[in-house]
């Protein structure tokens, strides 16, 4: 399997230290590897890709704390956990961030450490390399611009106007001051567009779960989406559509270590277990509730995620609920839900795995993948820029593709007891009202995206009204203040260019 290749030919090659809680800047300076010196073969070239992937891994769900960013500070979840423990997270939640903030540290500096490393790559592997072929270097280079690309999108609607860095830092260029988020943007379109240019639609054996023309052109379809470009958004989405990815028959497959690496997954951080360094999924053991499972009970649904999920005439609740959110009444994998586990009244199904796959003593060490781009995102993408784009009545294909699978989960999921689709569950859109679509497919996203590290994101790019109905239980949130966190006080004290 790809997993496996891509971990153990890093604990040989280019293994640096992920960032952890660590500034980017603390870490060692990647210049100091002589890149014409380094790049002397296919292997080291190889290696230095497969270390700009390391960012992405949820090994320690503390040092790559993006689901705290991207959906604790949303109406999706609350920190959970014991009173008091990892308090910066219970901060993010109630909009009382510092600039010291762990999470907010966390984030920055781990996924910039992802662009120095991809930036080692495009920088080091020169056109007059003579040791690697060009089409290694055409498809090295093209991975480090997805993930580089990847890594300004997480960064930028995280912090909004940030540096751009396209260099390996040196003591020379340390020094970055930010530049408006549009300048941003524009990188990662170019970045995307050369990867997808550069990357083939598929990879085989082991290199099954590298980054893909899919990938690229998704993330830059979602790009235009967050600004606004809705009729690059919607063309964009189409030319993922006709690589041929289908929606899985079951929603549970995406979220499922046996059925991952499916037909609808564009890009998922491939989490394997067992190895050394460790390279598993810590997500498991971080959301699974304390107690007899051994988990520590972060990351909780709340009511209002849960009333999001539409129900049938005769209350028949949409699937997606009972597969994204466990709840007292249902069982919670091969154990029975215990409504002392958790202070909402919920806990998460995705990133989670039964007993009978992870026992108790290895928790902290999962084989799931995380995923990042899916085919369902991309079709809601397409129904979202189609509408906005005053194109509504074709927007309602794509939308109802998503439901369309969703409810058929009582003709495919045995384990709901029932052949036939409730009357009324989730039924196609037919309404053409740009404003009530809007609504509809916001809605749709919520459900269909739950607690896949996003909702905050989506939230701000909706704007300061719905942002401000969204948040309206968290007193201190304010739209103008609190869409972006605050640049980390460490890069700011060594990056003087930024001010104070």
């Amino acid at each position: 399997m790809f997993k496996k290749y891509i971990y153990i030919a890093l604990a040989g090659g280019l293994l640096l230290p992920a960032a952890g809680c660590n500034k980017v800047l603390d870490q060692p300076i990647l210049g100091t590897y002589e890149a014409g010196k380094y790049f002397n073969s296919v292997g080291n070239a190889k290696a230095a890709v497969n270390a700009a992937y390391v960012p992405l891994n949820f090994g320690d769900a503390f040092a790559n704390q993006l689901w705290v960013l991207g959906d604790v500070a949303s109406d999706d979840a609350v920190k959970g956990g014991l009173a008091g423990d990892q308090a910066d997270i219970d901060n993010i939640n109630n909009f009382n961030i510092l600039t010291s903030n762990a999470a907010v540290e966390g984030v920055w500096s781990r996924y910039y450490d992802g662009i120095s490393k991809a930036n080692f790559v495009t920088q080091g592997l020169t056109a007059d390399n003579q040791a690697v072929s060009d089409a290694d270097k055409t498809t090295v280079i093209g991975q480090a611009k997805f993930l580089r690309a990847y890594y300004y999108f997480i960064l930028t609607n995280c912090y909004g106007d940030i540096p751009l860095r396209l260099e390996v830092a040196t003591a020379d260029n340390l020094q970055s001051p930010a530049v408006p988020q549009a300048q941003i943007y524009a990188q990662i379109e170019k970045d995307c567009k050369e990867a997808a240019e550069a990357l083939p639609e598929t990879w085989t054996g082991l290199d099954q779960g590298r980054a893909t023309k899919g990938a690229a052109l998704a993330l830059l379809a979602k790009t235009y989406l967050f600004e606004k470009k809705y009729t690059e958004a919607a063309t964009t989405a189409a030319q993922v559509e006709a690589l041929g990815y289908q929606l899985t028959p079951l929603f549970t497959d995406n979220f499922n270590a046996k059925t991952e690496n499916n037909t609808e997954v564009i890009f998922a951080v491939q989490h394997v277990a067992g190895l050394s360094p460790k390279q598993g999924s810590g997500l498991n053991q971080a959301f699974a509730p304390r107690g007899a499972l051994n988990g520590y009970g972060f990351f909780q649904p709340t009511q209002s995620l849960v009333d999001n999920f539409e129900r049938s005439p005769d209350g028949v609740v949409d699937p997606r609920l009972d597969y994204t959110v466990a709840r007292e009444g249902h069982t919670y994998f091969d154990s029975t839900f215990d409504p002392g586990w958790t202070a909402t009244g919920y806990l998460t199904r995705k990133q989670i795995q039964p007993l009978s796959e992870i026992p108790v003593a290895t928790k902290g060490d999962a084989d799931l993948n995380t995923e990042v781009l899916r085919f369902a995102d991309v079709l809601l993408i397409k129904a979202e820029a189609l509408n906005e784009s005053g194109q509504s009545a074709q927007a309602l294909v794509p939308l109802n593709k998503v439901r369309k699978r969703a409810r058929e989960s009582y003709l495919n999921d045995s384990s709901l007891g029932s052949g036939t689709v409730p009357t009324g569950l989730l039924p196609d859109v037919t309404t053409t009202d740009q404003a009530d679509l809007r609504a509809i497919i916001r809605r749709e996203r919520r459900s269909e995206l739950a607690l896949e590290f996003g909702r905050f994101f989506d939230i701000i790019r909706y704007g300061s009204a719905y942002a401000t109905n969204a948040l309206s239980d968290i007193p201190n949130f304010n739209f103008d203040q609190h869409k972006f966190f605050p640049i980390p006080e460490s890069e700011r004290q060594t990056n003087k260019l930024l001010g104070r």
